[in-house]
């Protein structure tokens, strides 16, 4: 595959376009919107903060949403970048963990039971360990057997778990339809009315997962080799997994207990990046990282436009590119 980028010094090079590239962007989406506002209001904000509407806007609602969607799009995209070579399977993301589902079901079940009284904070915990537990269950289901583990065990274990969450998730719904109302927003996906409490809950697990994957990523490398090749090499296959699996769970579950099911982000931008720099992931990673905060960023931007006054939830923004993404991946593969 010819690259993009093929030298050391173009790929830092592109590292740190990309890294401007992001800053413009946060800046523009603290800017614009319903309402827009000049360089220097972000300023006066926080070095004279008078309270009025514009600097209330500014600090407790632009900047943090700026702020989780960068982190949230550049987790998802590294999450999907280590599922693609941990299932050995170019169209996986995280949702294939059951982590979106896991998620959603343990929020609808706190909804059904706390009702009104469960607050955002409260979501954000409950949706975390709906996702971390889904996802350890997916990566035991896929350890079973003689065999021991098998990236196609593991996809179909993630896909039934994935939908059992979903149907009971549409049982209780349609039981207890107050709870409807109230996950529904949430289950679309949305990086909108969060707070920066919101990302500083689940930062610190943003943080390991993020350390974890770029101390994995030479292991990876050898891991996208095969297992016959990596075993020659004296690699520890079950550890990196393990260890793969953890730094996903990190990844995608914070990502989703922040921002709800964000889909597309970590199918479309490995592929992109791959583009530019190969399969190397010591160069991948960190450009999925930037790639996937500058797409979501880009994305919350663009979905305050689609249907002004409105906003539309930024998971509908991401579905719209993804789908023809999707197609044209699976095309591609199919004619290969």
């Amino acid at each position: 595959m010819a690259l993009v980028l093929h030298s050391r010094r173009m790929k830092l090079a592109g590292l740190l376009a990309g890294f401007l590239l992001l800053l413009a962007g946060m800046l523009a989406s603290i800017l614009y919107g319903i309402h827009t506002f000049g360089a220097k209001e972000l300023w006066l904000a926080y070095t004279q903060f008078d309270e009025s509407d514009a600097h209330i806007i500014i600090t407790n609602t632009r900047v943090p949403r700026a702020l989780i969607a960068a982190a949230v799009g550049g987790s998802l995209a590294m999450a999907g970048a280590i599922m693609q070579v941990l299932t050995k399977n170019p169209l996986a993301s995280p949702s294939i963990f059951g982590i979106n589902a896991g998620a959603v079901l343990f929020i609808v079940i706190a909804l059904a039971i706390l009702g009104s009284s469960l607050t955002m904070n409260g979501m954000v915990w409950i949706a975390l360990a709906g996702a971390a537990f889904t996802s350890l269950l997916v990566f035991t289901l896929g350890m079973q057997g003689r065999s021991g583990f098998e990236p196609m065990r593991l996809t179909l274990a993630g896909a039934s778990v994935a939908a059992f969450a979903s149907s009971i998730t549409s049982g209780i719904m349609l039981v207890n339809k107050q709870s409807l109302e109230a996950a529904l927003f949430w289950m679309v996906g949305s990086v909108s009315g969060r707070q920066i409490d919101h990302l500083l809950i689940v930062l610190p697990y943003l943080v390991i997962g993020w350390v974890l994957s770029f101390g994995l990523a030479g292991s990876l490398n050898v891991m996208a080799l095969g297992d016959d090749s990596a075993k020659s090499l004296g690699q520890r296959m079950m550890l990196i997994r393990a260890a793969s699996v953890l730094a996903v769970v990190f990844l995608a579950g914070s990502s989703v207990a922040t921002a709800g099911p964000i889909a597309f982000i970590g199918l479309i931008v490995p592929h992109l990046c791959r583009f530019l720099v190969g399969n190397d992931y010591r160069w991948l990673l960190p450009y999925c990282a930037l790639s996937g905060a500058i797409l979501l960023v880009c994305a919350d931007l663009v979905s305050r436009f689609i249907l002004m006054p409105k906003e539309v939830p930024v998971g509908v923004a991401t579905a719209l590119i993804g789908v023809p993404f999707l197609i044209h991946v699976a095309r591609r593969r199919n004619h290969a």
